[in-house]
């Protein structure tokens, strides 16, 4: 078992930003810790890398007690904070090495990470001259200097921009395939493109743990799209098996359609025939979204 939490609590003074919360995770898997804005995700894995300690409670990484083996958990985890913390005036290969210094690696793996995280191209660059998705492969090349077992990644995607996302989400993906990864988000649409598995914390209290393969509903699907131009909700209501059609900003509708028929396709043919150009055109777990909203929205 990569990561165990039992019964873990924390206060900040009377105010109680984990109550009683338990889960495990293994080896290898992605695991989305998903929750609105202040739910304790931030907080839950600040107690997993030993920045914090939990009120009550405990918890294991890779088999070493947070509170008791603390320098073990912390050279077997890999953490990227949310805020992700760079020396802008270092060069990406000087940050690097200061670090690997600091872990005490051999060389070879600044090549390594640099390769893996596609850092080549700006790897004789100033950190302050990269752009925020470069910064962040930094950020994951420095949480994997030291090969550890588990990834505790906080919010590893705000702020970029699509290309950015998709890059992120490839390489969490394929370095998931070994190693375990815990991340924290608050969109869906990242839980649903990088991991295995749902963990949904509101107010502090777990309030759902699934698998992803488990929450699709094949009777109901959400399919976003963004039109090059603003289209009436009544033409959209007019496709096949249409259920309902939401504007949720600029010209990107979310269209709920009852089958299990994947309609992509007649969103497509909607737009050639209405001579509309697609700028983007994807699927949303319609059970996730439906459970995701009735957990948290009290």
């Amino acid at each position: 078992m990569s990561i165990e939490v039992e019964a873990v609590s924390k206060y900040y003074g009377e105010q109680k930003a984990l109550n009683n919360v338990s889960f495990k995770v293994n080896k290898p898997e992605v695991v989305g810790f998903l929750g609105p804005n202040g739910a304790g995700k931030s907080t839950m894995m600040k107690i997993l890398t030993t920045y914090i300690n939990p009120s009550e409670g405990t918890a294991k990484v890779n088999g070493h007690d947070i509170n008791d083996h603390t320098q073990l958990v912390q050279q077997s985890v890999g953490y990227l904070p949310e805020h992700n913390p760079l020396y802008l005036d270092m060069f990406v290969k000087e940050y690097l090495k200061f670090n690997a210094n600091i872990y005490k690696v051999p060389k070879h793996r600044i090549h390594d990470v640099i390769e893996l995280t596609g850092l080549t191209p700006e790897a004789h660059k100033k950190i302050g001259q990269l752009s925020k998705g470069y910064r962040q492969r930094i950020g994951l090349a420095n949480a994997l200097l030291h090969d550890p077992d588990v990834l505790i990644l906080d919010e590893p995607t705000t702020g970029l921009d699509p290309n950015q996302l998709v890059d992120i989400r490839n390489l969490i993906k394929h370095i998931g395939k070994t190693k375990t990864i815990f991340l924290s988000t608050h969109i869906m649409q990242e839980v649903e493109a990088m991991c295995d598995r749902v963990i949904i914390i509101n107010k502090g209290e777990i309030v759902a743990d699934k698998k992803l393969s488990d929450l699709r509903d094949e009777k109901e699907q959400i399919v976003i799209v963004e039109f090059d131009y603003r289209v009436e909700d009544a033409f959209l209501l007019k496709l096949p098996k249409v259920k309902s059609v939401h504007n949720t900003h600029d010209f990107v509708y979310e269209i709920t359609f009852k089958t299990s028929e994947d309609m992509r396709s007649h969103v497509f043919d909607f737009a050639h025939d209405n001579q509309l150009k697609i700028l983007q055109l994807n699927q949303k777990n319609a059970s996730l979204e439906s459970l995701f909203r009735d957990l948290t929205s009290n």
